[in-house]
């Protein structure tokens, strides 16, 4: 008797068994899929959206502000006190003011306030790259490299072609250093020169800034004294100071208008010598992308308005008294800074120099 053959019956068995698990399986995927929808869903809710930091600055109707609290005038002038409060001017200032306001005009109704943070200039660019500040406004030299400010990005100059220079209350040094340099076709001098022009005499810089570097970097023969800011560089008796080394601006309003018995290392002709060209910027932290291409904007509109070289006008060349300025235009800030701020430091010589 023959043996029916039952592969068919039993392949029919296993497509129905299959069938059936993919029937119970169905549900289960179902349900695992919208699990997922809902997980996903979860994480939407907890993991923070990026958020551009102009929407935030907007969000929040604040522009957290620093500036060094050391004054550099005319940049920023020593804050004052006024029936409001205390207030702080100077042309960085103003500046604050135009982005503040082209900020107000960007968020709509939302008026912005500048919260304005005075900080020590050797520890500002620590507080930048941490988050804790927007940008920082001082006169910042933005093309000249420094390691202690990676992380950080420059605007567009708003106060271009300028420059390193020198000081000195003595008319003999300034005679020295006249006849060593000679005639230049450029009042650029090669380090080379200054620091043969500068051999042996006390020459006094604020520390963490760019002449501090140019001095470490090209005047070895120099005894270097780093001071906590300008104005003790100026009344530093031990040690005595033969040169100062800082910023032309500055040095231009400060020996025209407050120290008028310093004079410029200076040309035949009158000319200040520069020892390195330097180009001012706003500082923001690397990432700033978005408020970089914003302050780049207002810039570029300033000057191409001719608002900015106004700007610079007004600070450099107007007669003005500046407590005037500070009580009906400046910006006030923490008035707990005020004393920091009138604390003029002072100088001490550089191990080794």
């Amino acid at each position: 008797m023959a043996v029916p053959d039952r592969r068919p019956v039993l392949k029919a068995m296993a497509v129905s068994r299959r069938s059936n698990h993919a029937f119970f399986l169905l549900p289960l995927a179902l349900a695992a899929v919208a699990g997922c929808g809902l997980v996903m869903d979860s994480l939407r809710v907890l993991l923070p959206t990026p958020t551009d930091e102009l929407d935030a600055i907007c969000s929040r109707q604040k522009i957290r502000v620093a500036m060094a609290i050391e004054p550099t005038q005319p940049f920023v002038f020593p804050a004052i006190w006024t029936d409001e409060g205390s207030r702080v001017t100077g042309l960085d200032v103003e500046l604050v003011r135009e982005i503040t306001s082209a900020l107000s005009a960007r968020c709509g109704r939302q008026g912005i306030t500048p919260v304005l943070h005075l900080v020590q200039f050797r520890n500002l660019f620590v507080e930048l790259n941490e988050g804790k500040l927007d940008l920082f406004v001082s006169a910042v030299a933005a093309n000249v490299p420094i390691p202690a400010r990676a992380g950080l990005a420059y605007s567009l100059p708003y106060f271009p072609d300028s420059g390193l220079s020198g000081i000195t209350k003595q008319p003999e040094i300034a005679g020295r250093v006249r006849d060593r340099v000679g005639r230049l076709p450029d009042r650029l001098v090669p380090s080379t020169m200054m620091k043969e022009a500068l051999a042996g005499l006390n020459v006094a810089v604020q520390e963490g800034t760019t002449a501090q570097l140019f001095a470490e970097a090209n005047l070895a023969e120099s005894r270097l004294v780093l001071c906590d800011s300008l104005p003790a560089a100026f009344e530093s008796q031990d040690p005595p100071i033969d040169v100062i080394l800082g910023k032309e601006p500055v040095f231009q309003y400060t020996i025209t208008r407050v120290r008028r018995d310093w004079q410029f290392l200076a040309s035949p002709s009158g000319q200040p010598f520069l020892l390195a060209r330097e180009h001012y910027a706003i500082v923001m932290a690397e990432e700033s992308y978005g408020l970089r291409r914003f302050v780049n904007d207002v810039l570029f509109q300033l000057e191409t308005s001719g608002r900015l070289a106004e700007m610079r006008r007004r600070w450099f060349s107007e007669r003005y008294a500046y407590p005037r300025r500070a009580a009906t235009e400046g910006l006030p800030f923490a008035v707990e800074k005020m004393a920091a701020q009138q604390y003029q430091g002072e100088c001490r010589k550089q191990p080794g120099r």
